[in-house]
């Protein structure tokens, strides 16, 4: 059906910059949410930031002006442009999408694998 296949996870140096990158493939008629997720270890996966098909965005506060969102809808792609990192943002990114597979049908949720992102202090 559809599949979000994450790049860009690394190991960075407190202060430095990653660029994570989510490609959706398959099957469907449009993709109306674009988000990121993050999950650190022992903690409940957090949103960290989405963006509507129209372009509006939402950040997690702990991200503000640290981080960017986009998304190229002919590429079917969004991006997490993550500036200014920090030790506590390591966590394993997960894509997300709510992607509609018909004109008509209503939108089902789909989950990339994750990228991993550690930052180190």
């Amino acid at each position: 059906q559809v599949q979000l296949v994450e790049s860009g996870g690394g190991l960075v140096q407190s202060g430095g910059s990653l660029r994570l990158s989510c490609v959706a493939s398959g099957s469907f008629f449009s993709i109306d949410v674009m988000a990121w997720y993050r999950q650190a270890p022992g903690k409940q996966r957090e949103l960290v930031a989405r963006t509507l098909k129209i372009g509006s965005t939402n950040y997690a506060d702990s991200v503000k002006g640290r981080f960017t969102i986009a998304r190229d809808n002919a590429k079917n792609t969004v991006y997490l442009q993550m500036d200014s990192l920090k030790p506590e943002d390591t966590a394993v990114y997960y894509c997300n999408a709510d992607v509609l597979l018909g004109v008509l049908s209503r939108p089902l949720e789909f989950w990339g694998q994750g990228t991993l992102v550690t930052v180190s202090s």
